[in-house]
């Protein structure tokens, strides 16, 4: 025998590179740990409302949401179809029909269910009710930003389904701004292709009385890098969950959130990144500031690193800044790791007030407190909105916080005096 072939007749040896995977034994799924079931991610993925039961507060993905306030989101209904999208350039002109393509097509038609399927009943719910989904597509580099307008129609429950797709090697800015009144089911899937560079922001700005359950659903392609940022500034309850996962090696992930919660509001963001191929980086950071008695915000985390993916980059933050007495801020970073392979991994959290040192440096510069506590937010937030990247988008949302600030600080004064 020669020793070609011998070599041929030895048996094939794995490299380091290589994932060495258990195989779990079905009447012991605990037997190896890399083939637990996920704590993070262990609902089920259908299409179909009947797969999942009507949410209580003792579910643990549902324990810090007062369901009571959106148990009509949880069966089906007849959507209004008053809710109305536009798709413009960032000024407001034409969309570059070379770069940015923009349909309507049934749902169940590709490009929508392509990605994951939904995770949970209210998804369910918007995925059974809504009979067509608008398409934007991406390929090239369009010269502005793309703006999605989506304004609420009233009362009325509504549903909306909006695909994002980046082909490869695209670059793009996309703007959605939600409007207007709306008691609105909205599903969204994003798709980014491979070696694409894409910045997603999604503002919501509802008037008063609005309420908003969201599902994204984010799929990544090989080499791409996505910031996917969510600024919700406005609504009575608004509940947005994000389930991304990577198609390939080497994605790049920031999700960047900010959040600005009145009294009586009900602001939840729930994220949850998974880990399944090698080398890839995630960054999630979200901050967010309370003012008002039964003002709640709501932050879940959750991280979660395959054995199938080596290499990995990961880490969440969360920061809450309580402004007056009677807020509420649940903050809760999840990380799981089934791969001792990994460049890191951690989160942290916090809730906090005012930094009296912070304000006694401004006063005693003479600055007035007012102006003062305005600044100290102003920095809170300002990193991550210079962050965004699009002026534009930078500007209003710092000019939104500080009327925020203002409204509060006037309400505030009218409590005290109404008191004595």
């Amino acid at each position: 025998m020669t020793e070609e072939q011998q070599l041929a007749e030895e048996p094939r040896r794995t490299t380091p590179h290589d994932p060495a995977i258990p195989t779990a034994d079905p009447k012991n799924p605990y037997a190896f740990p890399a083939a637990m079931p996920s704590s993070a991610d262990r609902e089920p993925r259908s299409f179909d409302v009947s797969s999942f039961p009507v949410p209580t507060r003792k579910d643990d993905d549902w324990r810090f949401t007062p369901i009571n306030r959106i148990a009509d989101f949880f069966e089906p209904f007849v959507p209004s179809h008053a809710t109305t999208v536009r798709v413009t350039s960032m000024d407001g002109s034409a969309l570059d029909a070379d770069g940015v393509r923009v349909s309507t097509v049934p749902m169940g038609q590709e490009p929508t269910g392509t990605v994951m399927k939904p995770s949970d009943r209210a998804s369910a719910v918007q995925w059974s009710v809504t009979d067509k989904a608008t398409v934007v597509e991406i390929d090239g580099e369009p010269d502005q930003p793309v703006l999605i307008s989506i304004v609420g129609g009233g009362a009325d429950l509504d549903s909306l389904h909006l695909v994002i797709r980046a082909h490869d090697r695209s670059h793009a800015d996309v703007v959605v701004e939600h409007h207007g009144l709306a008691n609105l089911s909205e599903g969204v899937e994003i798709v980014t292709g491979q070696d694409s560079h894409v910045s997603t922001t999604f503002i919501q700005e509802w008037d008063a009385g609005s309420r908003h359950v969201g599902s994204h659903r984010i799929h990544m392609g090989e080499g791409a890098s996505l910031r996917h940022s969510m600024v919700t500034l406005g609504g009575d309850f608004v509940r947005i969950r994000m389930d991304q996962e990577f198609g390939g090696p080497q994605g790049d992930l920031n999700m960047l959130g900010i959040y600005f919660v009145d009294p009586g509001e009900h602001i939840e963001h729930r994220t949850m990144v998974v880990h399944n191929h090698p080398e890839c980086r995630s960054r999630v950071v979200y901050k967010g500031a309370l003012d008002g008695r039964h003002a709640h915000s709501t932050w879940v985390g959750n991280a979660l690193i395959q054995p199938t993916a080596p290499g990995t980059d990961s880490y969440e933050l969360n920061r809450n800044l309580v402004l007056t007495p009677g807020a509420i801020a649940d903050s809760e970073p999840n990380l799981e790791i089934e791969n001792g392979d990994i460049i890191g991994a951690g989160h942290a959290s916090s809730v906090g007030r005012f930094d009296d040192e912070e304000l006694f440096y401004l006063q005693s510069r003479g600055i007035p407190e007012r102006e003062a506590r305005k600044l100290v937010v102003r920095g809170f937030f300002g990193e991550l909105v210079d962050e965004i990247g699009i002026p534009a988008i930078s500007g209003h949302l710092m000019n939104v916080i500080d009327r925020r600030l203002s409204r509060g600080e006037d309400e505030a004064m009218r409590t005290v005096l109404e008191e004595k």
